[in-house]
């Protein structure tokens, strides 16, 4: 597994900036919430069965939610995850016990709150601004094909989460979960570790019983690095599974959003939600088809007859977390899969380099797309547009680290250039037919299996991320799913394992993947400390 830093070199879209002081206070004492929380770890069939039978009501989850994140968020741990609330939440609470008196519910959602990361657009009162004060105030005219997904569910958007700024596309000096509009979020396990990111947000919050589920976004590492890191089960589905109209880009060969939440059946059930073709997005022409129920897929004895191949190029970094994997070998064995280890991917090394440029050309080219979905009110226009907002404000926004990659990629010419056209077609042969599609195939393997990365590292104001290893890139060049679920902890901190392969296998690897959790449960609610427990 390479070193956070090269990932970030090499554009790994998992991590974002740095705050002041004032924004993360470390040296805090432990500070766990004194009273008990009523929906602590409460599972989505829980909640839904809680409404279905009148135990409590939309609005009073709603209400209760509220009340957590003004606790735990803004307050004594102050873990800081939302950067804003949804004031329409309880509107969309009462439409929903509403229709649920009237006629039951729409689905798995209806009447359940969700968090959505602050890159994903929302019709209503609240801002879309990728953590940018460039676009703190740009108010979305219309939805996102995610957010009216949500909506026709009934689920009820409960507010945006903070995240790596621009989902980390501005530095590689960075560290993660740092925006300058939201300012630093907190790991809840310890509070002096980085949740990772650029799903920081959702990671941090979900986990700490915020909210029932949140969505995250990814295009390398966004959505599994911060699951990983914050003991989550997070999902970056085959790109074009879920649409992506909307959503504030970084590369429309990568982009993805995905569900992160605190079970394999949650994750499954807001997925089920989400994957619907957008008929906006020439990436969802191959996903016709494609989507199905994901709570089918949840059978306590899927690994039975599983063969599964062990890719040791992204273990090896972290002795401790080299031995909980191990571990959890013996219990994909004991659950009756096949184990082939070590298996090899023999393109390694020949489109790791090409992924970021193709990043540095699509960003451009997107992010442009964006505004003008956006629309007339958009307050900007163009990447250009924000390089100039950034050193016009550059106390405010580059108070740590600068905007060298926004720069990179502004010189970067159309989506025409050879450079591009060349990079973008290794990237698919190396990554998909040369990649993981051979060797799942000379093998016959059901999926691939490998640590998700290692454990939350220290939080750094000076020096940005670093210590961390991720296995997050060969699925994500390859736009294919890649689901990670906690595998143990770490002196308290949590890691995770992760299961990948070819493209349109989410049932598949959501089977494994619940197998695997119902023989460990290793989720554990965070305790909120100052930092690691040296005896845990």
């Amino acid at each position: 597994m390479s070193n956070r830093r090269e990932f970030l070199k090499t554009g790994l879209m998992g991590a974002a900036a740095v705050a002041a002081a004032s924004q993360l206070d470390i040296t805090a004492s432990a500070q766990t919430p004194s009273k008990p929380f009523e929906l602590e770890e409460i599972t989505v069939a829980e909640l839904r069965a809680g409404l279905d039978s009148g135990r409590f009501t939309s609005q009073q989850l709603v209400e209760m939610y509220s009340q957590r994140i003004a606790d735990i968020d803004k307050q004594g741990p102050a873990i800081n995850a939302v950067i804003e609330m949804n004031p329409d939440a309880m509107a969309m609470a009462q439409k929903a016990d509403q229709e649920r008196k009237a006629g039951g519910a729409r689905g798995p959602m209806h009447g359940i709150p969700v968090l959505i990361k602050d890159n994903i657009a929302t019709g209503d009162k609240m801002s879309t601004s990728a953590g940018s004060l460039a676009l703190k105030d740009a108010k979305s005219p219309k939805d996102s094909f995610v957010a009216a997904q949500l909506r026709k569910s009934g689920a009820i958007i409960l507010g945006k989460t903070n995240l790596s700024e621009w989902a980390n596309i501005r530095s590689s000096h960075s560290s993660s979960g740092w925006s300058a509009r939201g300012g630093q979020t907190k790991c809840p396990y310890a509070l002096d570790r980085n949740p990772s990111g650029s799903s920081s947000g959702t990671g941090s919050a979900i986990s700490a019983n915020e909210c029932a589920v949140g969505i995250g976004s990814e295009t390398d590492g966004s959505i599994v690095s911060p699951a990983c890191s914050n003991g989550l089960v997070g999902i970056k589905p085959t790109v074009g599974l879920i649409g992506r109209t909307g959503i504030i880009p970084i590369s429309h060969t990568q982009d993805t959003a995905g569900p992160m939440a605190r079970t394999v059946a949650d994750a499954a059930a807001l997925l089920t939600v989400l994957a619907t073709v957008d008929p906006d997005d020439a990436a969802a022409k191959d996903s016709v088809g494609k989507a199905q129920d994901y709570l089918r897929a949840l059978d306590p004895n899927g690994l039975k007859g599983a063969r599964l191949g062990v890719l040791r190029k992204y273990a090896g970094e972290s002795i401790k977390v080299d031995a909980l994997f191990a571990d959890a070998l013996k219990v994909l064995k004991a659950a009756g899969a096949e184990i082939i280890d070590p298996v090899e991917v023999a393109t390694f090394g020949k489109f790791e380099d090409k992924e970021f440029q193709v990043l540095l050309y699509e960003f451009k080219a997107d992010l442009a797309g964006y505004f003008k979905w956006f629309g007339p009110s958009s307050p900007m226009k163009s990447l250009a547009d924000v390089i100039d907002f950034n050193n016009k404000h550059a106390a405010e926004e580059m108070p740590y680290f600068g905007q060298e990659v926004f720069l990179q990629a502004q010189e970067k010419g159309p989506l025409t250039t050879e450079e591009y056209v060349k990079a973008v077609a290794d990237c698919r042969k190396f990554s998909r037919e040369e990649g993981i599609d051979a060797t799942m195939s000379k093998h016959k393997l059901d999926a691939i299996i490998c640590p998700t990365g290692t454990a939350a590292w220290p939080t750094d104001l000076v020096n940005g991320d670093g210590g961390y290893a991720s296995s997050s890139t060969l699925a994500a060049v390859a736009g294919y799913p890649h689901i990670t679920l906690p595998m143990g902890y770490v002196l308290g901190m949590p890691v995770g394992i992760s299961f990948f392969g070819r493209a349109w296998s989410e049932a598949t690897l959501i089977k494994y993947a619940y197998a695997f959790e119902q023989k460990t449960k290793w989720r554990k609610a965070p305790k909120f400390l100052p930092t690691v427990d040296a005896k845990a």
